[in-house]
């Protein structure tokens, strides 16, 4: 009397058929996900950007004006080695004691008054994904004119990314 063993597992062809479908879909979807990380890492560039413009408005309100260039952002953590403008610091006007990096690990860059765009705002850019500063890749807090390629005046202070890399 014997019994009949059931065979159990699977075989090299049925494992063999279903490494293909998986290999398969994640050439489909694999792509898809890479490029959901670049925007996303864009968009967090810019909300990092709208969080230093508060800050810089919040130091604003103290001292009556924005840090020069020279000044930088330190002086949103840091008091300002300038005795006038420390006597009207009443910082530090961001969480964290070191100043936030973009999301490809490079410094925010800082300028005032301002060489782009037509307001009285200083203007805060991320290098974007190629690490190079005045490439296309950059997130910006101007606005750049879609037809000329001329920054234009921002009638909000708005970060913005290249708009090709945010409609992918």
């Amino acid at each position: 009397m014997y019994r009949k063993r059931q065979r159990r597992g699977f075989t090299l062809l049925e494992l063999m058929i279903v490494l293909v479908i998986l290999v398969a879909l994640f050439a489909l979807v694999g792509p898809r996900l890479l490029g959901s990380q670049e925007k996303a890492d864009l968009k967090t560039a810019a909300t990092q950007i709208g969080n230093l413009e508060a800050a810089l408005e919040m130091f604003k309100v103290d001292a009556r004006r924005f840090p020069s260039t020279e000044d930088g952002l330190t002086v949103l953590i840091n008091t300002p080695t300038d005795e006038r403008l420390a006597r009207k610091w009443a910082g530090p006007y961001l969480d964290d004691e070191l100043l936030p990096v973009d999301p490809w690990d490079n410094p925010f860059h800082y300028e005032y008054p301002p060489s782009q765009g037509k307001r009285d705002f200083p203007n805060i850019f991320s290098a974007g994904p190629d690490g190079e500063p005045n490439t296309s890749d950059d997130v910006i807090n101007w606005r750049r004119s879609t037809e000329t390629g001329d920054d234009t005046e921002d009638p909000e202070s708005i970060a913005t990314a290249p708009p090709e890399d945010l409609q992918r």
